[in-house]
């Protein structure tokens, strides 16, 4: 149960665990470097508070250079703190760039239309296969592709808001003509 919340959690703010990551190394770096150096002669981080200020220049690979260690576990520490730092930095830049890619994904993905749902997959694979070979088809398989188009457009038309029909012949039309294509008649003396 509360995998699932931390879980929830990092889904929702996925900067916190680099920033929990950070925070960790900046402490326990911190704690390190000021064990190693604070009794050594001519060092420059004698207290706790310049430690944790070392480290947090360090993670964030900035480098006054004000404080730095002079023992051999101060330096070694030094790297393991840079390279966590590094490490982080490019963690939370790559969630970021992530998170940004998805949305830009998302609102470039085409929104599915509900009025393509009603073509079967076989109607669109066979439609596609004779507008292939639409060169080789004889006269009979032509105007049978044309009739399968016809009867598409009809049905996408007959679920559109946007649908006006021929009072005379109920030819569906989804922007109104001025003259039915079918009957001929004048549908702009028609009232909608």
């Amino acid at each position: 149960m509360k995998s699932d919340r931390l879980y929830r959690l990092l889904e929702t703010y996925p900067v916190v665990a680099p920033a929990v990551v950070a925070t960790l190394i900046i402490i326990f770096g911190g704690i390190g470097v000021y064990l190693a150096e604070h009794n050594h002669p001519g060092a420059n981080i004698t207290n706790l508070g310049d430690a944790f200020w070392w480290a947090i220049v360090t993670i964030t690979t900035v480098g006054y250079g004000e404080y730095f260690p002079l023992t051999l576990v101060g330096r070694l520490i030094g790297i393991l703190v840079m390279l966590s730092g590094i490490g982080t930095a490019v963690m939370i830049v790559t969630i970021i760039s992530e998170r940004r890619l998805r949305s830009l994904e998302s609102r470039l993905k085409p929104k599915a239309d509900p009025h393509l749902s009603l073509i079967g997959a076989e109607t669109k694979t066979d439609i596609k296969t004779k507008i292939d070979r639409i060169e080789k088809l004889t006269e009979e398989d032509f105007v049978n592709l044309i009739t399968m188009l016809k009867s598409l457009r009809l049905t996408l038309l007959e679920e559109s808001r946007n649908l006006s029909r021929c009072s005379r012949c109920g030819n569906a039309y989804f922007s109104r003509p001025k003259y039915c294509s079918n009957c001929g008649l004048n549908l702009s003396e028609i009232s909608p």
